[in-house]
């Protein structure tokens, strides 16, 4: 598939399946080409279908009836831009307070280029969590990376081992110090995994365990029938998965109101 076709599946088969898939402790919200969710945490809206067909006013109106059933439910929220979007929709929100939040290449390309074997330093073991106790140590891991408060990633990530189609969840370890982790996330209903966390302890980095983690990923969603891969890349992780054979097709710009943790 070419760079078109890649967005164009994307499109169609991730985004505007989002409110079919998402956890069971989420609510949904469909006005138009937008769909809203509240998480136990906060409140996640995206274009889900094409929203070129709306007057100027009908978006600004769309927009404030957005911002307003956040405000009624009492949660902050992010909304979910793409870079091929409507070029009048970001000025809209920045006029209503949003914050743009680092700008992420939308990274997608053929599983089968990426599924190995994973290779990792001597002395450092991968392997699949499910326990409590694991996922709360991904957080603390998180927590440290980032340095704010990522405890509510446990919470998380036990939903999506639970959901009808479960996450697959990795760390990598030293000892008893988890120093990464990363999940694979299938999409119900698509033929797209998503490749999400990456995350690794400053000391740890540039020694090859993303791209170890990426290859079990790969693995895995190859056996089970999902032929492409999908990834919100930073600019850390986007030129190794270029390398892997993944190509950058456009871009997404999450601008947040009033707070609330990444999805």
């Amino acid at each position: 598939m070419d760079d078109a076709e890649l967005l164009a599946l994307y499109d169609d088969q991730v985004r505007g399946s989002l409110g079919d898939r998402v956890p069971s402790t989420w609510t949904v919200e469909r006005d138009g080409p937008l769909t809203r969710c509240i998480t136990p945490r906060d409140g996640f809206a995206m274009f889900t279908t094409d929203a070129s067909g709306l007057s100027y006013d009908e978006l600004v109106a769309l927009v404030n009836r957005t911002l307003t059933s956040f405000q009624r439910h009492g949660v902050g929220f992010e909304w979910k831009t793409f870079d091929h979007d409507r070029a009048d929709l970001p000025p809209l929100l920045v006029e209503r307070g949003a914050r743009a939040e680092p700008h992420e290449a939308l990274v997608l390309g053929e599983t089968r280029l990426l599924a190995a074997e994973p290779v990792l330093p001597d002395g450092l073991r991968l392997r699949r969590v499910t326990e409590r106790r694991d996922l709360e140590r991904i957080a603390a891991m998180e927590t440290a990376v980032w340095g704010e408060d990522w405890s509510w990633l446990a919470d998380d990530l036990a939903e999506r081992l639970d959901g009808p189609e479960p996450a697959e969840v990795l760390v990598v370890e030293d000892g008893d110090t988890v120093v990464s982790a990363a999940w694979l996330v299938p999409l119900a209903g698509t033929q797209v995994a998503g490749l999400w966390g990456g995350s690794t302890l400053a000391a740890y980095r540039g020694r090859g365990i993303y791209r170890a983690l990426v290859a079990a990923r790969a693995t895995s969603a190859l056996a089970q029938g999902f032929t492409v891969l999908q990834v919100d890349a930073s600019d850390d992780s986007r030129p190794i998965l270029e390398r892997l054979g993944l190509r950058t097709v456009g871009g997404t710009t999450p601008y947040a109101v009033g707070g609330g943790a990444p999805h």
